[in-house]
């Protein structure tokens, strides 16, 4: 993997840069839609590449190890001709998805055993077989197995956790460097940053990661529980110490607002499921807000369902109709809004890039920062 800064902002720490894989180029500031089973929910890759214009997809190595399992992705050559999606996969370890099953895990020296969400089974991760199961996977970029410690959690628990998760890193990093991928195409590895909202432990890891000199670093944690000005200050840390040569990203989040405030802060790339959640849920967003589409003032509004948008479920469908599919419980609603909201995010993220390169990204910023935050 490569990746170049290209351009930086007069104003803020944001930057436009260009990473590429062996799987096809990707322009930062990105978002990666969250491909959790290998599908982006309920959408078609056609749409998800065409229209909405993605340029990578997250997949989950938790969810793919359980369902459909490593040997069904062995024998189909990898997670790309699996599902079909050509472009640059990267896959989050399952440390997010281990940490959420708090009732049915127990976290060791060696690993964590977990029960499965599906059926109660017991299994493994150990830093080593997630490079495993992320081989057998073939993303291009893969992540290293951590504990995602709750965002209120004290000092004694997250430094316990830390010290945890930076074990795990260093046997994660030999593992990977004493193995090859499977399927002919090229790898990296990216280690990720916790500690949760204390600075002197963001601090630790980002220097001990920066050290390690990997091609990618990532930023795990955040998002989970503490208030947006902590996320924040965490990022705006972390990012004064891993490497402005390397892309940084910033796992699992977030709002629209969230994406353009911490690209100001030096963040390459996104991923979070709100596009395809919210919008199962009658929530679309846009550049002037967001649109609850089961209200009942839309129930006769047959404008656009967004007229500044970019996808062509915008200009095809009205907001009465998209309305009338959700209060039919018409699956092709959630469709609908999940397709727009991907499509928005996607759009977001690029016109980041072109105001970064035109050299005003904060004062766009902060106009839209404001126009994003209406209720319609």
């Amino acid at each position: 993997m490569k990746f170049q800064v290209q351009y930086t902002d007069k104003g803020s720490s944001a930057r436009a840069g260009r990473i590429e894989t062996d799987h096809g180029v990707i322009e930062t500031p990105i978002f990666m839609p969250v491909g959790t089973v290998g599908s982006v929910k309920g959408l078609h890759f056609r749409d998800v590449s065409d229209d909405a214009k993605a340029q990578i997809i997250l997949g989950n190595t938790y969810h793919l190890y359980l369902r459909p399992g490593l040997d069904v992705l062995r024998a189909a050559g990898g997670l790309h001709k699996f599902n079909g999606w050509q472009k640059p996969i990267l896959t989050d370890s399952g440390g997010f998805q281990v940490f959420s099953l708090s009732q049915n895990r127990k976290l060791t020296d060696e690993g964590v055993v977990f029960r499965s969400h599906i059926d109660g089974s017991k299994h493994t991760f150990t830093p080593e077989s997630v490079v495993d199961a992320q081989r057998v996977i073939g993303s291009d970029i893969m992540m290293a197995l951590d504990e995602c410690p709750p965002g209120q959690s004290d000092h004694k628990y997250a430094e316990k956790s830390l010290n945890l998760t930076m074990k795990w890193l260093k046997r994660g990093v030999k593992h990977f460097d004493e193995t090859q991928p499977l399927y002919g195409h090229s790898q990296t590895f990216f280690p990720i940053v916790q500690g949760a909202a204390h600075k002197d432990l963001r601090v630790r890891a980002a220097t001990e990661i920066a050290e390690l000199q990997r091609e990618g670093n990532a930023i795990g944690g955040l998002a989970v529980g503490e208030p947006t000005d902590v996320m924040y200050e965490m990022v705006s840390i972390v990012n004064s110490i891993l490497p402005a040569d390397k892309p940084r990203y910033l796992m699992g989040v977030g709002t629209p607002v969230n994406i353009l405030e911490n690209i100001a802060l030096g963040v390459d790339m996104f991923d979070c499921v709100m596009p395809t959640r919210n919008g199962r849920n009658g929530m679309i967003f846009t550049e002037n807000g967001i649109i609850n589409l089961k209200n009942e003032k839309w129930k006769t509004d047959f404008s656009p369902l967004d007229e500044c948008g970019t996808s062509f479920v915008d200009k095809v469908y009205s907001k009465a109709y998209v309305r009338h599919l959700f209060v039919a419980g018409e699956m092709l609603g959630a469709l609908i809004a999940s397709e727009h909201n991907i499509a928005f995010y996607l759009h977001l993220v690029s016109m980041a890039r072109q105001h970064i390169i035109a050299g005003d990204y904060a004062d766009w910023k902060n106009v839209m920062v404001r126009r994003l935050q209406n209720r319609l």
